[in-house]
């Protein structure tokens, strides 16, 4: 099958993967090339033309839907070679006149396309981005602003995974300027092969927190392994570290390239920054005002961050203006909801970091009504988790919180921060959803602020119809007389 947006032809990528190729009709082409204009690893979203990897997952194995990926239009499938005769994938191909690629490890193979076909571009300057907290954030800042003076790709959403980064590496195009890729993890070793994979001329990384320390360990374990986005450096390349990081003199040490440390002191273009609350912050730079609309000093340092991306491209003070002014919130991740509350839905992920920067958040509001503050598990946490968690506790007993929803198993050790602080506000906690939703609903009232906070699997996003009028505005409407009870007299 050819196309005209053909990525890669069948026959060099097999030669330089080192794979076995199994052509059954893909020749017969008038230029006899074959090869494929898109890639995906799920059958139902292949187009005409793709290259459908088989990964096994879990659950499934992608080598049982080789058979669907071709019915919707794929030109070929990367295979593992030891599930060639388990599913007859041989014949298969041959009958409807397909491609296959066979090597020893599909994720590998899919991983080593996606190098390969990122040295078709070697004039797109890489960008990667890594860190316990604010990845993507940043990525949509720094695309914002470079985008907007450059052509710019990024990985959509947060493809940033041993299959999602290559995935998106696939979006590169010619015209492409630069391409700003975040790179996540879920198990060791992994920010090493996705380095491998992008190469990256400026990489970036925004912290070093908790998030995952139940996979790695200890904090020193993520910083190395974050570290690693450094690791295919050879000499020529940029390392932007946080400069009031605690393990910034670690994530320097022994890097090949040139180091640069940011923060809001290593901006002479940044003339200082006013909070305005809910709205975002003011940012001063360049003796310009520039309305960021992204509240509280998490999102203002994920702004940093991505300005320090912006300064190495570079770019000027104008897109600087336009991006920043353009970034707004995306789902999950510090959303401002209006309606009978005002929701601050921030429900994304949740560490310890980033809960005790919500709360901070919440707590700096000149807000005339109530906090109600709804936390949940913080997950990934391993042996570390009920410290974690006892300690979130002891700052929700001390916030300006007036009620405390705590939800989820892992949340019950912050039960017992309750009272323990004068004044402390009303704690509650639930580990079924429609328990939660039904006492929230109930107990919530007009000019309340909300606040959602917990890992994904949570979901508390469930919660945010009720309250913004969007499930239960009725009972909102009920809910106008003063608090359930005194601060501190329900348990």
């Amino acid at each position: 099958m050819v196309s005209e947006n053909l990525l890669m032809d069948f026959a060099s990528l097999s030669r330089s993967l080192g794979a076995r190729r199994l052509s059954f009709g893909g020749d017969s082409a008038p230029d006899g090339l074959s090869g494929f204009s898109s890639v995906s690893v799920d059958s139902r979203t292949v187009k005409p033309g793709a290259l459908f990897a088989a990964l096994a997952g879990e659950k499934s194995d992608g080598h049982g839907f080789v058979e669907a990926a071709f019915e919707k239009g794929a030109a070929g499938a990367l295979v593992d070679s030891a599930k060639l005769e388990k599913f007859r994938l041989a014949e298969l191909a041959k009958s409807m006149g397909r491609d296959l690629l066979v090597v020893d490890n599909t994720l590998r193979g899919l991983q080593q396309s996606a190098r390969l076909y990122l040295e078709k571009f070697p004039r797109l300057v890489r960008v990667g981005i890594t860190g316990s907290s604010g990845k993507t954030t940043t990525k949509e800042i720094a695309a914002a602003i470079i985008g907007s003076e450059k052509n710019t790709v990024m990985n959509p959403g947060n493809l940033n995974s041993e299959t999602g980064l290559p995935l998106s590496a696939f979006e590169v195009r010619a015209g492409h300027e630069v391409g700003i890729f975040e790179l996540g993890m879920n198990r060791r070793g992994e920010i090493a092969e996705l380095a491998a994979v992008l190469k990256p001329n400026i990489a970036l990384i925004t912290n070093i927190g908790s998030a995952h320390i139940g996979i790695l360990g200890s904090k020193r374990a993520i910083a190395e392994e974050k570290k690693n986005i450094f690791s295919c450096f050879t000499g020529n390349e940029t390392a932007l570290i946080p400069d009031g990081d605690e393990y910034r003199d670690f994530l320097a040490r022994g890097v090949k390239g040139r180091i640069v440390f940011y923060g809001d002191r290593s901006f002479g273009e940044l003339g200082g920054t006013r909070s305005l609350g809910l709205g975002g912050t003011e940012i001063r730079w360049n003796g310009e005002a520039v309305r960021f609309a992204l509240p509280g000093r998490h999102n203002l340092a994920d702004a940093l961050a991505a300005l320090a991306i912006a300064r190495e491209i570079p770019v000027g003070g104008r897109a600087v203006k336009r991006g920043l002014e353009t970034v707004r919130p995306l789902f999950g991740r510090s959303e401002i909801l209006e309606g009978p509350v005002t929701l601050v839905r921030d429900c994304y992920n949740a560490n310890p970091e980033s809960v005790e920067q919500a709360l901070a958040f919440c707590d700096s509001l000149d807000w005339p009504g109530r906090r109600i503050y709804v936390i949940g598990d913080m997950l990934e946490l391993g042996s570390s988790s009920r410290e974690a968690h006892e300690r979130i506790g002891g700052i929700l007993a001390a916030s300006k919180a007036d009620l405390v929803f705590l939800y989820g198993k892992e949340t019950a050790a912050a039960m017992g921060a309750a009272g323990a602080a004068p004044g402390a506000p009303v704690f509650r906690h639930y580990t079924e959803m429609p328990e939660l939703a039904a006492a929230l609903n109930s107990l919530a009232r007009r000019g309340d602020v909300v606040l959602l906070k917990g890992s994904r699997g949570c979901a508390l996003e469930k919660l945010a119809d009720g309250l913004t009028g969007g499930g239960a505005g009725d009972l909102m409407a009920h809910n106008d007389a003063g608090p359930p009870a005194d601060r501190g007299g329900l348990r």
